[in-house]
């Protein structure tokens, strides 16, 4: 783990815990001293938890705990943690096609239904870090287009009337093949996250079903324990 992801959940953890008096954390020049690293270091892992919403710094005040955050679960990786402004989507190609078999599973749709299947590439500061490969039924989107996909997904099925109720997603480890390394810029057979997503809306229906590609992929959860679960689970 690089010394400036481990800062990032050491302080992450310690933050949650309740470690430091009055919300503030202590100034840069105590945080390199403690960790014994440089300032350039503590700064980055600083401006990772400033894009993440958990804390925010004044000049001349000095680095302080966003309360509101702590009483929300917190998922980030390297596109959810970084600010829009430096997040990017290009779109590689889009096509309407019939629904196959696994698709009208998925979507609960009729067997001659068409779908939207579209792939893009997703950028973080100027680094592509994710290959997308996308799906959306025709029914609930008629005018899916390269504005949208490059845009916010999510944006757009709001605008529909639609309300996004959650999203399942696993993650299987895998090897790039050879589409995915020459899009990624990788050897093949490079190790790699394989991420599946369903995003459901409020009436339970699947709007979106996506297979992402990630190189070097992180992912940290913070989220309450669950006693009712964790009770259930031991029965």
């Amino acid at each position: 783990m690089k010394k400036t992801d481990f800062i990032v959940q050491d302080l992450l953890s310690k933050i949650y815990q309740g470690a430091y008096n009055l919300n503030k954390l202590p100034n840069q020049r105590k945080l390199a001293s403690f960790y014994k690293v440089s300032r350039f270091t503590i700064q980055k892992a600083i401006a990772d938890l400033v894009d993440m919403g958990v804390i925010s710094t004044i000049q001349g005040s000095g680095i302080f705990i966003n309360k509101k955050a702590l009483k929300n679960p917190l998922i980030f990786n390297s596109l959810t943690k970084t600010p829009y402004k430096r997040l990017k989507s290009k779109m590689l190609s889009l096509e309407k096609r019939k629904a196959n078999s696994k698709d009208q599973q998925i979507f609960q749709i009729e067997p001659n239904s068409k779908v939207w299947v579209f792939e893009r590439i997703r950028i973080v500061n100027y680094k592509i870090e994710q290959l997308e490969y996308s799906v959306m039924p025709c029914s609930l989107f008629f005018d899916l287009n390269q504005s949208v996909i490059e845009g916010s997904i999510q944006q757009y099925v709001e605008s529909k009337g639609l309300k996004i109720s959650h999203h399942i997603t696993s993650y299987i480890p895998t090897i790039s093949d050879e589409h995915t390394s020459h899009i990624l810029l990788c050897r093949k057979g490079t190790p790699m996250m394989k991420i599946i997503n369903r995003s459901v809306l409020n009436t339970g229906r699947v709007f979106e079903y996506s297979e992402i590609a990630a190189i070097d992929y992180s992912v940290t959860y913070i989220r309450p324990y669950n006693r009712e679960g964790q009770n259930f689970r031991a029965l």
